[in-house]
């Protein structure tokens, strides 16, 4: 009997110190985010921008299902992502899969005039994702436009892109028009789905505050229960 009132106002300290670090640390889930590929210095070669590095600038960045990648460029520089590995390599999609890589910007290398282009690109699948500029018969490409990523499961996809069929563009040539045409946008019809899915949520890189308080409220649930357990 001594042992039992001995070891209960420890095992209630014990547990108490739990549950205080518990409530201490901020939940983990995270919002989706939007990713600009390359920052500042956009989605070209090392022939036209001699300093971009596209795994230098993704190392340490986790990219998650139902993330966006915008690629800045023009139209001088393709989008082509690819899910096969082999196809990333050779810099070449012409005999790739259709369910494995997708065109998202054609280029137009006889172009004289470039005019900038904007690509949001959607992560819908897990696993490593590759990306590239295969104009030029892959000299852009060999020349340092290149990106692989590996996607997480995250959150996972929201529900606006669970069917990216119906609502995601297909490819899209930039052949269409002439060179003074205005500069092109080429975004999913869904592209601020991060901001509806999440309008509680905060801005990218930030916890949930929604979750957060609701972990603590269950947390201060358990202590009060353990209180009376143990009184």
């Amino acid at each position: 009997m001594e042992q039992r009132i001995c070891n209960s106002p420890c095992l209630l300290l014990f547990i108490l110190s739990c549950c205080f670090l518990l409530i201490s640390f901020p939940a983990s889930v995270q919002a989706y985010k939007n990713y600009t590929v390359g920052d500042s210095l956009g989605w070209y070669d090392t022939l036209e921008k001699p300093s971009v590095n596209y795994q230098k600038w993704a190392a340490g960045k986790s990219f998650s299902l139902g993330d966006f990648l915008i690629f800045n460029t023009d139209n001088n520089h393709s989008v082509i992502q690819t899910y096969n590995v082999t196809t990333y390599k050779l810099c070449d999609y012409e005999d790739a899969q259709e369910d494995d890589t997708i065109q998202w910007s054609d280029a137009n290398p006889s172009s004289t005039s470039p005019h900038p282009v904007s690509v949001a690109v959607p992560l819908l699948k897990e696993g490593m994702t590759y990306f590239f500029s295969s104009d030029y018969d892959g000299e852009q490409c060999n020349n340092g436009q290149h990106l692989m990523i590996n996607v997480t499961h995250g959150k996972g996809l929201p529900k606006s892109l669970q069917n990216p069929a119906e609502e995601s563009p297909g490819p899209i040539s930039q052949n269409a028009g002439d060179d003074e045409s205005a500069p092109d946008t080429i975004v999913p019809s869904n592209f601020n789905n991060p901001n509806e899915e999440n309008a509680d949520s905060e801005p990218s890189g930030s916890v949930s505050l929604s979750m957060h308080w609701k972990l603590k409220d269950r947390t201060l649930n358990g202590i009060l229960a353990l209180l009376v357990l143990f009184s």
